[in-house]
This record gives C-alpha cells, sequence and structure tokens, in this order.
C-alpha cells in the first residue's frame, strides 16, 4: 500500500488524519501532536494492515544515518502515539506491537477528501535554547545564566508562531550541566536546532558567545560574541533572537521587532532585579518565593512601568496560598493591583493576560474571567505552555474535560520534560475520574523530577481513588517530606487513613495540624477533609464554612473533586457552592467579596 499523498486525509473510528494539513483532529478537535510521532502516524496509516519494522520507523524519522537508542527513540515516539490516540498496548485499537519486530496499525481506515485547514500547518522549524553555561567562576552569575536562557527563548517564541516552535524553558533546564551530546538532545527534544551559550568574565565585562548547531549533523551554522559591562546586558536577548532569526532565514517584521522592543525594561537595575526574582521564583519554596517577592517589588520601584516584573509579582502572591499555604486575604490585594498594573503597562503581553488569570481564578473566584484572559494569553503567545497549562485548568475545574486535555498536550509538547505540567496532567486527569492515566502522569512528573512533591501528591490521589491505600500513604508521606510539612501532603495522608478505618492515625494528623495551626495559617479547607474522610459529615461542612470565610483557596477543588461527591446532594454543600459562585452565575456574596486591605 502506497504512503499516503500530500492532501490525503483518512478517517478511523472518531480519528480524521489530515495529512495536507498535518493535522489529526478527533471528532472535529484538534489533537496536538509533536513531529515525530506524527510522522510516525502518517507512516503507519500508509501501510496500514503492513508490518512496519522498527528500522523503517528509524529511517523515516531519523534518517538512515542516525543511531537512535530503541528505549529513548522508537518507543518515546509509539508511546506519545497511543497516548494521542487514547489506545492501550494490552489491547490496542489502532497500534499492534509485533514483539520483536515492528507494529502495524489495524484500525480500519477510510479515505475521504481533505477539509482545508490553512492554518493547521506544522511550524517550519523547531529549536531548542540550551541553558547558558556559567563560565565565570561565580555561583552568583547562575541568576544571570538563567535568565538570559529564559528570555531568548521568550523573544524567540514571539517571532513567528506558524514557522518556528520554540522548545520550553524547563524542559531545556533539565540538560543544565548534562553530559549528553548534543545529538542526543537534539533527538529527544525533537529538534531542528540548538542555541549553545556560555557567559565568561573578562575584568570588568562579560563576554556572551552564542552557537547555533543543526541538530540533525551537529554542524555550527553561526556563531557570535557579545562583549557588554556588567551592568548592560539588558537587551542582549533581543539581539540573540534577531540574529538567530536571520540565521535560520525568518524575516522578522518591523511590528514583531518593536514588539520585542517593548517586552523589556529600559531600566538595566530593574531588568537585573527581574531576573533574580525569576530564578529564586522557579525554586518554588516558601522562602525562596518570599525572597522573589522582595525581588520583583524593587524592579518595579525602579521602573513603575514594567510588566513583566509585575506579572512575576502577581504570579508569585497569587500561587502562594496553593504552593506555600499563605493566607489568601494577606496575597489578595497585593496581588490583584500587581495584576491590574501589568495589564495596564502591557496590555498584550501573554505573561500579564496570564497573571490576570491567576488572580481571577484562585483569589477573585471569578473563573469565566479566568477563562478569558488565558485564552488571550494562548493568543497572544501560543508558544506559551504556561497559558495553555492555566487555560487546561479552569476547563477541567468547570468539566469540560475534553478541551482541557487538548490544552495540557499542548503545553507537554511545548514543554515536554516540564515536571509540573505531568502533575497538572494527572490532577486534570483525576477530576475527569479517569485514575489510572491520573496515575501514569504522576508517575511520568517523579520520574522527571524524584524530589518533585505535587508529583507525589497526585501520585497518593491516584491510588488512593483506585483503592491502593498503603501506596496512597507512601506516596503522602513523601509529599509532606519533601514539601516540608504543606498542607494538602497532610491532610490527603489523614483522608486516605480515615476512608480506610485506620481512625486513630487519621486523628493524629487532626491533632498535627491544630498544632501547626498554632505557629502559622493552615488551610481550614485541611481540616475538613480529614473530617470528610473520618464521615464526620457535620464537621466537615462547618470547616468548609471557615475556608469561605478566610477565602481558603483550595475551595476551589470542591467543584470536580471525587472525595466530596457523597455530598453533591447535601443542601447546605449546595448553598456553599452557590456562595462561591466561581461561574459568576447568581448575584451571591463571592460577588462583591472584597479582600481585605
Amino acid at each position: 500500500m502506497s504512503a499516503p499523498g500530500p492532501a490525503a486525509t483518512f478517517r478511523f473510528r472518531d480519528y480524521e488524519l489530515d495529512v495536507g494539513a498535518y493535522e489529526l483532529r478527533r471528532r472535529g478537535r484538534a489533537v496536538r501532536l509533536e513531529r515525530r510521532p506524527m510522522d510516525l502516524l502518517i507512516l503507519l496509516v500508509g501501510r496500514r494492515r503492513q508490518l512496519v519494522s522498527r528500522g523503517d520507523i528509524i529511517d523515516r524519522l531519523w534518517g538512515k544515518d542516525v543511531f537512535v537508542d530503541v528505549e529513548t527513540g522508537v518507543n518515546t515516539v509509539v508511546f506519545k502515539l497511543r497516548q494521542a490516540l487514547r489506545d492501550s498496548p494490552d489491547t490496542p485499537a489502532f497500534i499492534e506491537t509485533v514483539p520483536g519486530r515492528g507494529y502495524r496499525f489495524i484500525a480500519d481506515v477510510e479515505a475521504v477528501e481533505a477539509a482545508p485547514a490553512p492554518d493547521a500547518q506544522r511550524p517550519d522549524i523547531v529549536l531548542a535554547v540550551l541553558p547558558f553555561e556559567n563560565l565565570t567562576g561565580q555561583a552568583e552569575r547562575d541568576y544571570l545564566a538563567d535568565g538570559l536562557a529564559e528570555e531568548t527563548i521568550a523573544s524567540l517564541g514571539q517571532v513567528d508562531a506558524r514557522r518556528l516552535a520554540v522548545i520550553g524553558r524547563t524542559s531545556t533546564m533539565a540538560y543544565k550541566r548534562t553530559t549528553k551530546s548534543l545529538a542526543e538532545i537534539g533527538r529527544e527534544l525533537g529538534v531542528d536546532y540548538l542555541v549553545e551559550s556560555s557567559i565568561r568574565s573578562e575584568g570588568e565585562r562579560l563576554r556572551v558567545t552564542c552557537k547555533l548547531i543543526r541538530a540533525r549533523d551537529q554542524v555550527q551554522v553561526w556563531s557570535e560574541s557579545y562583549d557588554r559591562a556588567a551592568t548592560s546586558i539588558l537587551g542582549l536577548e533581543r539581539e540573540l533572537s534577531t540574529a538567530i532569526a536571520a540565521q535560520i532565514r525568518l524575516r522578522l517584521s518591523p511590528e514583531r521587532l518593536e514588539a520585542l522592543a517593548r517586552r523589556q525594561t529600559d531600566h538595566a537595575e530593574a531588568y537585573d532585579l527581574y531576573l533574580r526574582g525569576r530564578y529564586l521564583w522557579y525554586q518554588l519554596t516558601p522562602p525562596t518565593t518570599r525572597r522573589a517577592i522582595e525581588y520583583y517589588e524593587r524592579a518595579t520601584e525602579r521602573d513603575p512601568g514594567y510588566a513583566l516584573a509585575w506579572s512575576g509579582l502577581a504570579d508569585a502572591l497569587a500561587t502562594s496560598p496553593i504552593n506555600g499555604d499563605a493566607r489568601p486575604r494577606d496575597v489578595w490585594p497585593r496581588a490583584r493591583e500587581a495584576a491590574q498594573r501589568a495589564v495596564a503597562a502591557a496590555p498584550d503581553l501573554a505573561e500579564a493576560q496570564a497573571s490576570l488569570g491567576l488572580v481571577s481564578f484562585f483569589l477573585e473566584w471569578d473563573w469565566p474571567a479566568a477563562e478569558r484572559a488565558w485564552r488571550r494569553a494562548t493568543l497572544l503567545d501560543s508558544g506559551s505552555a504556561q497559558a495553555h497549562r492555566f487555560l487546561a485548568t479552569v476547563l477541567s475545574h468547570t468539566g469540560r474535560h475534553e478541551e482541557a486535555e487538548q490544552e495540557m498536550q499542548r503545553a507537554l509538547a511545548l514543554d515536554p520534560l516540564y515536571a509540573m505540567l505531568r502533575a497538572m496532567a494527572s490532577q486534570n486527569a483525576f477530576q475527569a475520574r479517569d485514575n489510572r492515566a491520573a496515575l501514569e502522569h504522576a508517575r511520568r512528573a517523579i520520574a522527571l523530577d524524584a524530589e518533585f512533591w505535587i508529583g507525589h501528591v497526585q501520585r497518593g490521589q491516584a491510588h488512593a481513588q483506585l483503592g491502593e491505600t498503603d501506596l496512597a500513604l507512601e506516596a503522602f508521606t513523601a509529599a509532606a517530606r519533601l514539601s516540608g510539612g504543606n498542607s494538602k501532603a497532610l491532610a490527603l495522608r489523614g483522608h486516605a487513613l480515615a476512608t480506610a478505618g485506620r481512625t486513630s492515625e487519621a486523628r493524629e494528623v487532626l491533632e498535627a495540624l491544630e498544632s501547626i495551626s498554632e505557629t502559622r495559617y493552615v488551610p481550614p479547607y485541611a481540616f475538613a477533609l480529614v473530617h470528610a474522610g473520618l464521615g464526620a459529615e457535620g464537621e466537615a461542612l462547618a470547616w468548609l464554612e471557615r475556608g469561605y470565610d478566610a477565602r481558603d483557596v483550595h475551595l476551589i477543588f470542591l467543584t470536580v473533586d471525587p472525595k466530596w461527591d457523597s455530598y453533591r446532594t447535601d443542601p447546605r454543600f449546595e448553598a456553599l457552592l452557590t456562595r462561591c459562585d466561581f461561574m459568576r452565575t447568581t448575584a451571591g456574596t463571592s460577588r462583591t467579596a472584597r479582600p481585605s486591605s
């Protein structure tokens, strides 16, 4: 059977493969696929019912002269394709494994007339900016190396989303100080080009050297060095992005050049403070978050119109109650002001819109506003994995699970090695009652970062819902240790103990939470969850009422978490959700609620 022609379209079950548009659709909606899984699907469908060997796959996807480790190459691509098709290797509906030989596409396929999709073309070029290597001998310059890499990624992402895709920051940061070759990195990320850079000290000046390397043969196609005073790095990432775009034959329009120029401040000290704040923020611990907030605030003092710094401040404040048990009413007014200042300074900045969405979702409890902001962020920067992840979150919480999965797949394609994305994909699957998928995403999050406590929380939730109590408790214990005692990990452990009938141990968790609350804020939701596990409905509802008064951000889980399913017909629970008014469908008290000042 011949390979599909350039304009062919094929239908199998709920799916439609439009080869001309380079798009896979499920029930009319696009399914996000990376380049190599898509190429594999086209190969398998074109040779349906026939055995396609591993050697054939390697030749088609990587070329005849490239060595690919089967485990990390072919198997990974097959896994991603099966995931997109919701297929099982044990009971396949689409892709059958022929042990030791290869694969066969076994579903019935109907050739249909291709529907036009002019805007669905895949990007011509996929590029990854590797972590800048700090060769100054000064560890305190790490923030500068990481910041320049991130800002170069962000700037390149603004070039031309239809022609250039840029791998997300966290996936490339996984290769910091790696011993892997450029060939290995290029294969693992599935990119056409790699940007390799270093920073050196020369007296009072810094020298930044960048190289553009073609991934398929590791040929260096461009190199440049930039000498700057240590205090004059501002704007360098814009120069790099413009030069790289020229080397890969992408022309930046005057409008895009102007947008790149507007993205950053003109104040060198504010820029330095912002980079320091980002470096600390990504460590996601309460102490580093507090220091990040300080740097962001100092950056906005130096430049009151610095939208990115206001955005960073809003993000750190708005997520601190969920990540670090900060008191919501303490951070709400500051987060709101920071998001508003970011949008006022740069309404067309994707990061500013994303920050506005975070405040609307977690603190304002205005989910339609959050969705509008996050949709705008994805339109402003379609290459932002964070924007797609946030949009997936609100879609999941409002019960639109298929749409949420599509957005999360877009995020994962853009930043495939980011453990947080895998953890949030697990949460979304859990909320969709797909516990096996939730467990698989959680395991992959932990494989990416064994010390990432949120990954262990997600694994514990999935195990608990599957009735695997011992495994759940093991995961929650690890999460509590790695998080420094975050209330979610403790409360979930207490709930699991309670539902397993280990009442005395569950009550010990309540006592531990009470003890902690004597020295710091503990979300009322934590107490409610353990009481719910114990079957103490009155106590659980009373604590949820306290959570409402405290504006406890964890109440956002009440709409979708299966642990609350038995409460959904209780008039008191229904009344509480009505007052929360997440969807702004009533004139309830949440509509007029205001943060304390």
